[in-house]
């Protein structure tokens, strides 16, 4: 007989409930939609923050290259301007510098100067070199051009001082002979030829480079040159401006007398033409063979005690007493016992003149002091034709 009580329910070991692993969500699938491409998923956070940042960053950085351009842009013109009303302020003074010996020039061809008269004129000269001086020392120029600046100062210094001792030296010309006079001129004259060399050398010359290197367009600087014709101030030309300044002005002997004779001398007249020459003479008819290049060439001499200024000669074609034809060429100035050749080309004659017997009348102008007048001038019968006979 079992022990054990059919009755005990076996309870104890009771099953327990079943109980599911813990895990991950189950994610919902959603059905694809009809054949279209998958929307992308939302931006990741932070993203659009950093997107906006880098737009800003890019805006900042082409504002700011803007203004680098437009501060390049009004600094460049800034300096152009700058390094243009400079050289506008030079350009007169260097114009005005420049024109005295042109003035000088001028003056020495005209009969009716004196001596008194050119060293007036030299001190006036002068005196304008100081007030172009003056009118640059004002002036402001760019800092670069500040060195170059001071050479357009010292070149008008040269020029004034160079042009007072001109004045000074015939002033002081006293007893001395001409080419003592001549010889101390050029001397002095080199003043102004070194001026020249100032200008061009150590202010021109610098001041390009520098407009050049700093890319300033369109602005240049101004030359200025004095002595355009050396011939001026030799010797030889000192020498016959004085000596006929001093012949006609009384300073010859230093007690206001001058002796001695003034006067040219006509010693020939030649027509050329087609490569002949022929010279004309007073007694028979000449055959002129007209053509382009026909031209007249009259040689005289100044047989006078003293140079001559401004000496005229003048070539006339009468034609039954009427004049056809009239010319009168200057020669600047002859030295004592010195001959010179005065040439009158494109002459021009009307038809009427070609196989007719015509006249040409020559006469070299009176100088001052000249009392015989019956030697500079000539009358020559002429017959001017077509053919190259005669």
């Amino acid at each position: 007989m079992s022990t054990h009580d059919d009755g005990t329910e076996l309870e104890f070991f009771e099953e327990p409930a079943t109980l599911e692993a813990p895990g991950r969500p189950r994610r919902r699938i959603r059905p694809p939609r009809g054949g279209g491409p998958r929307r992308p998923g939302p931006p990741p956070p932070g993203a659009v923050a950093l997107a906006r940042l880098a737009g800003l960053v890019a805006l900042a950085i082409a504002v700011v290259i803007g203004l680098v351009f437009w501060v390049g842009s009004c600094q460049g013109q800034s300096r152009h301007d700058e390094y243009a009303s400079y050289m506008n302020d030079v350009r007169p003074i260097a114009q005005s510098s420049a024109a005295s010996l042109r003035d000088y020039q001028r003056q020495v061809t005209n009969p009716k100067l004196t001596l008194a008269d050119l060293e007036s004129k030299l001190g006036l000269w002068s005196r304008q070199q100081q007030e172009d001086y003056d009118a640059a020392l004002r002036l402001v120029p760019p800092a670069p051009l500040q060195a170059a600046h001071q050479q357009v100062l010292a070149t008008l210094q040269l020029r004034a001082i160079g042009l007072a001792n001109l004045a000074n030296i015939l002033t002081q010309a006293g007893p001395k002979s001409t080419d003592q006079v001549a010889n101390e001129l050029t001397k002095q004259a080199q003043l102004l030829s070194a001026s020249d060399l100032v200008w061009a050398e150590l202010f021109k010359l610098p001041a390009t480079d520098t407009l050049k290197r700093l890319g300033v367009i369109g602005v240049s600087a101004p030359p200025s040159q004095i002595v355009t014709n050396p011939e001026l101030i030799t010797p030889h030309s000192f020498g016959e401006v004085y000596g006929g300044l001093r012949s006609t002005t009384g300073t010859g002997n230093g007690n206001g007398n001058v002796s001695g004779l003034h006067g040219s001398v006509l010693q020939s007249t030649e027509a050329v033409s087609g490569g002949q020459s022929k010279t004309l003479t007073v007694s028979t008819p000449t055959n002129v063979r007209e053509a382009a290049d026909l031209a007249f060439k009259v040689t005289f001499q100044n047989a006078g005690d003293f140079p001559e200024r401004g000496v005229p000669v003048t070539l006339t074609v009468s034609l039954f007493a009427k004049k056809v034809y009239t010319k009168t060429e200057t020669v600047p100035s002859i030295d004592t016992k010195e001959t010179t050749t005065v040439t009158f080309s494109n002459l021009q004659l009307p038809p009427s003149t070609f196989s007719s017997q015509a006249t040409v009348d020559v006469v070299v102008g009176k100088v001052p002091g000249e009392v015989k007048l019956d030697n500079n001038k000539a009358s020559y019968p002429v017959f001017f034709s077509l053919s190259s006979n005669g």
